[in-house]
């Protein structure tokens, strides 16, 4: 499923990001940016040691900011390292950090020269971000994004689960009406 925003296209596929034929891929990392479970694990397994080897040069990443790496073995050029915020209660400023991984996320990849870029859904596995919420969150911030910047062609949100596609699938459709 896919919405036209601006110059530029949204799309909602179920799939895995880590077999992804665009030019950056986004990673849902940990402060260490050296490797962990869900996304992050998977993306550095896929990637091999040359994502890791620079990774470790980055000094880490703050909740809500973005650095890009090479893509290693991935079909991807880059892999953008996101920080998402750990879900409390949604009074924490959770909100504004996770439309800002995305935004940076974005900002990252314009400055690199991506013109395409696939997302996960960030902060939505262990911590714990409800799904609906993160969603309605990374859409319109993705949507707002493209709008007011050029570079971005698409944006793919690769979800794993039906669960979570269809939250995304909602949001899109409810934030970017035809």
């Amino acid at each position: 499923m896919e919405r036209r925003v601006g110059a530029s296209v949204i799309e909602i596929t179920k799939g895995d990001i880590t077999k992804e034929k665009v030019d950056a891929i986004v990673n849902a990392a940990n402060k260490t940016l050296l490797g962990g479970g869900g996304v992050d694990g998977a993306i550095h397994r896929a990637g091999g040691p040359a994502i890791l080897a620079e990774c470790k040069t980055l000094d880490g990443c703050e909740t809500g900011n973005a650095k890009a790496t090479t893509g290693g073995n991935l079909p991807a050029k880059y892999v953008i390292h996101t920080v998402g915020p750990v879900y409390r209660d949604g009074n924490r400023g959770e909100p504004d950090l996770l439309a800002g991984c995305h935004r940076r996320s974005l900002e990252v990849a314009v400055e690199k020269g991506a013109r395409t870029v696939a997302f996960p859904a960030i902060s939505c596995g262990v911590y714990g971000y409800p799904i609906s919420d993160a969603a309605r969150i990374a859409v319109r911030t993705t949507g707002e994004f493209l709008k007011s910047h050029k570079g971005v062609e698409r944006v793919r949100f690769v979800l794993f689960s039906q669960d979570v596609y269809s939250a995304f699938e909602k949001a899109l459709k409810e934030t970017w009406p035809e």
